[in-house]
């Protein structure tokens, strides 16, 4: 889909604010009411839109504790890779999985409460999964910056 120049405003609205109302974007972008529906219809049908969702602080819900684990596995087969991936989408802890190229082959976005929960997360979940040869972790001391937003 090629995206024009308001579709581009319209995602970048809608991105800093998904709540707003087809009313204030119109207001926004110029254009009837009626126009930024079908507009947003048609950006979801596409799916350039996937999803809304709301966004938690994750101090308010007792999930603070931000760790990326690198996972090695022993080997590529497909096998392999299907049962570890498969596995990590059943663990609650991460939230984002991503199988990368360098020294690893998957970084983990883990929230937990605090260093307890990770090493019971790491002990009791993650390798008890198969075919795991080694992790390594890296704590966040600070969150510098995090957004959901692509800027198009």
């Amino acid at each position: 889909m090629q995206l024009d120049t308001t579709d581009k405003k319209l995602i970048n609205l809608l991105q800093k604010n998904s709540k707003q109302t087809t009313k204030q974007l119109s207001i926004s972008l110029h254009l009837s009411v009626t126009a930024i529906y079908e507009r947003i219809k048609k950006l979801e049908k596409e799916k350039v839109i996937e999803k809304y969702v709301a966004i938690v602080n994750r101090y308010k819900v007792q999930k603070s504790f931000l760790a990326f684990c690198h996972v090695k596995l022993v080997q590529h087969k497909k096998e392999i890779v299907t049962t570890f991936e498969q596995e990590i989408l059943k663990l609650e802890e991460v939230s984002e999985c991503f199988h990368v190229s360098g020294d690893y082959d998957y970084i983990l976005k883990v929230y937990v409460k605090d260093m307890d929960d990770y090493r019971n997360f790491m002990v009791t979940k993650l390798t008890a999964i198969k075919y795991i040869g080694s992790t390594h972790s890296t704590f966040a001391i600070e969150q510098v910056k995090n957004t959901t937003k692509i800027n198009v």
